[in-house]
């Protein structure tokens, strides 16, 4: 529990105004955001960080974002190391406008110029470049190279979620780990294939923005959650949507798939072999999502599945997409 004068306390800290009321925010699955009025204005605050690196990372990509693209992100982004509020640390960022990409009703119109929008805003996103691919680091409070580049990173880090998976359940099976590593040797020539390293959100989905009309046309008004984030190959990061606009298809429809594509690409072009990469950089992916939804109590797959059967229909889903058409 919050008290009023603890949210009072955290406003004054930065010059806000005086506290009216805090709103539980609804979604998300660590509870770590509540919104928060004042009499300047609407804000989030953020608290309770996962690690100690958290924050300091998120401001600083966020920052990054802001000075460098023209992704709405919150800005600023406020953050007070100090734990005597809270006991914990916490942000206060202004309060994005827009509505929930998840709001019932939606006709096909509507979802076909978001997923547009998402695909214009990930390309956006992708502007901000760094000299190396690599990942934030606390004490440095900067951008450090992958230690032995990013083909061995990105293998590694597929590696590393799939023992996650299997130490915790006996749905990641032999099998699985045999099927992973002829994924990865038919992909890893891919991998070398030079590109620039841009801003990798890792998360982009529709639970991580708000989106509002301008018009007739759909545009994606905030962007937040940047825990995640890291300097690498723009590819990697339209796998969630592409996974999101299947599962929203069934599947079987693939048309708000290669809407996003299209918008996507739009601004952007795709590098020799990326067929190949699509298949591993989708398999990480689904590897991230099936490893949390097997831990135990999570429960979020039939028992009899198997990480193949979960994660094969997306991978193949390429042959179907016709993404660069």
């Amino acid at each position: 529990m919050i008290s009023n004068e603890q949210f009072q306390e955290a406003l004054s800290r930065f010059g806000l105004g005086d506290f009216v009321e805090a709103t539980p925010i609804s979604g998300g699955l660590f509870g770590q955001n509540v919104f928060v009025v004042s009499t300047r204005g609407q804000y989030v605050l953020r608290g309770a960080p996962h690690y100690e690196w958290q924050f300091p990372k998120e401001k600083f990509m966020c920052d990054l974002l802001h000075e460098k693209t023209q992704a709405p992100v919150a800005w600023p982004y406020l953050l007070d190391p100090n734990t005597d509020i809270f006991g914990w640390s916490y942000l206060l960022m202004p309060r994005l406008r827009g509505e929930s990409v998840r709001k019932e009703g939606r006709n096909a119109a509507d979802r076909l110029g978001i997923a547009r929008a998402m695909g214009e805003n990930l390309a956006r996103m992708h502007g901000l470049t760094w000299p190396f691919a690599g990942e934030y680091e606390l004490t440095t409070n900067t951008i450090q190279p992958f230690a032995h580049g990013w083909t061995a990173w990105v293998i590694s880090d597929l590696r590393l979620w799939l023992e996650k998976a299997h130490n915790h359940s006996r749905q990641t099976n032999e099998a699985d780990a045999l099927w992973v590593e002829s994924v990865i040797r038919q992909a890893q020539d891919a991998l070398t294939e030079p590109f620039e390293a841009c801003f990798v959100m890792n998360d982009y989905n529709p639970g991580n923005v708000v989106i509002e009309r301008q018009g007739s046309n759909w545009c994606v008004s905030g962007l937040f959650d940047l825990m995640e984030g890291y300097f690498g190959d723009g590819e990697a990061d339209l796998m969630r949507p592409f996974a999101d606009c299947l599962d929203e298809g069934k599947q079987q429809d693939t048309t708000l798939a290669r809407a996003f594509a299209r918008s996507y690409w739009h601004h952007e072009t795709p590098r020799p072999g990326f067929a190949a990469r699509y298949a591993l950089y989708m398999l990480r992916d689904r590897l991230i999502i099936w490893e949390y939804g097997t831990r135990p109590g999570n429960n979020w797959f039939s028992h009899d599945w198997s990480l193949r059967r979960y994660a094969e229909p997306y991978i193949r889903s390429y042959e179907r997409l016709d993404l660069t058409g």
